[in-house]
């Protein structure tokens, strides 16, 4: 598989869909939505974007399984897999709230091989494939050098559905607040990862996520020299749904501070 050559023609379907979606935006009446579930919002917006990814990508792997968020298509590749969502920030997407992205990640044996996340209106493109390095629009990107919290920009999301650990989240949050330059909450996990990626974020930590949401952008930070953790440092951040991504500096002491919050 020439991973470069496909990570090429991915981000030109990319980039065909994120056009469309920028289309819909100029004039989306925010009353054609649909409700997945509590604060779960979908639209034909997101379903349309994720039919034409799936048609798009289908011809350039034809025995590759598709994870999508949407599930226009479900199916498993005996090889291949791709980790799919159209429009991460539909919320943010139909309030009118400029930061949603596309994410796509390709899957070889259960291990990624292609990362792309694409910020439709700033026109930011960050992509990595196996063997090569992390780039934003064709340049070459790398986490942060920061070795301190007290002087670290994190990013975070709220849960929108699942409050179980509510408590000990906003705790964290508490403790985060006063313990660095400040805690953004952009709406998009996928820009998150891609901005702890690019260095404007030290770290990015979220629980209750979907592969679909982290799996491109957790690629892209590792490939830029990052590491993606969850919330106890183990690396199993899909099945637990916990993810802390880092610049490999910081982690030390956001664990520890996880460890306190989050003790069972």
């Amino acid at each position: 598989m020439d991973y470069e050559l496909l990570c090429t023609k991915v981000i030109a379907v990319t980039r065909l869909v994120g056009n469309f979606i920028r289309k819909e935006s100029m004039n989306f009446d925010a009353q054609q939505i649909e409700f997945k579930g509590l604060n779960d919002l979908v639209s034909y917006v997101d379903k349309t974007a994720e039919e034409h990814l799936v048609a798009n990508l289908a011809e350039l792997i034809p025995d590759a399984g598709f994870t999508t968020e949407e599930e226009t298509v479900n199916s498993k590749g005996e090889v291949y897999n791709w980790i799919i969502d159209p429009l991460d920030g539909t919320t943010n997407f139909i309030h009118g709230v400029p930061t949603y992205s596309i994410s796509i990640a390709l899957y070889e044996n259960d291990e990624p091989v292609l990362g792309i996340v694409y910020e439709i209106n700033r026109g930011e493109m960050f992509y990595s494939y196996k063997g090569g390095s992390a780039y934003l629009n064709n340049k070459v990107i790398s986490v942060s050098k920061n070795n301190k919290l007290a002087a670290s920009l994190l990013g975070t999301g709220f849960p929108y559905y699942n409050f179980e650990q509510q408590a000990q989240y906003m705790a964290l949050l508490s403790e985060m607040m006063r313990s660095c330059h400040g805690v953004r909450r952009i709406g998009s996990a996928a820009v998150d990862l891609a901005y702890v990626a690019c260095g404007r974020f030290d770290a990015f930590y979220e629980y209750n996520l979907n592969a679909w949401d982290v799996a491109a952008g957790a690629f892209l930070v590792q490939q830029a020299g990052g590491r993606v953790l969850n919330f106890t440092g183990g690396t199993e951040f899909l099945e637990s749904r916990q993810i802390l991504a880092t610049n490999a500096l910081i982690d030390g002491e956001i664990l520890a501070a996880m460890d306190r919050h989050f003790k069972a």
